[in-house]
């Protein structure tokens, strides 16, 4: 893979999320009643730090909890027949509330569906709102993300890479050209 462009440094991304986070307090005129669940991997880091921020912020803490959709994806699917809850218990309760989904990338729509699915399996929340670092373009589904940390027209072929200081020991977005 060859890198096309760095669009974003650990500054930019710190910038972004807390923007993210004071929109979220916005929107949601304040903390009542919300949760933050991350998409594993990297939503879920994302949706911690965007809770650090609305506790600096507001001085309540928001409940996080994760989604781990692995076994909810259609190719997974097609192979093992009916998917399972890979983690029956999110961490945090979704009844009722106004849960905020994290995730890194917004592509085609696939992710997202299938996490909203697994919070669904879980209870029945307020209402879902959908906060990315990125939002790529290409949705095959009618998905939209309510927060969106950087809008990054790309190609199919390209491969928009999100790298945390929690999983990979470096903080930045890139952009490669694929095939």
């Amino acid at each position: 893979m060859k890198l096309k462009a760095n669009l974003l440094d650990d500054k930019a991304i710190k910038r972004t999320l807390i923007r993210i986070s004071h929109e979220i307090i916005e929107k949601n005129k304040g903390t009542d009643n919300l949760v933050l669940i991350g998409i594993k991997r990297r939503g879920y880091p994302l949706a911690q730090r965007i809770a650090n921020n609305i506790e600096n912020f507001e001085g309540v803490k928001v409940p996080v909890g994760a989604v781990d959709i692995t076994l909810y994806r259609d190719d997974i699917t097609e192979i093992i027949g009916e998917p399972m809850l890979n983690n029956e218990n999110l961490g945090v309760d979704v009844v009722g509330k106004k849960v905020v989904l994290v995730d890194d990338v917004l592509y085609t729509g696939r992710t997202v569906r299938a996490a909203i699915d697994a919070i669904m399996d879980v209870g029945r929340p307020q209402q879902i709102q959908l906060a990315v670092l990125i939002d790529r373009g290409h949705k095959e589904l009618p998905i939209r993300a309510d927060y969106v940390g950087k809008n990054i027209p790309t190609s199919k072929s390209e491969i928009v890479a999100v790298e945390i200081e929690e999983i990979d020991k470096v903080e930045a977005v890139k952009i490669y050209e694929g095939k």
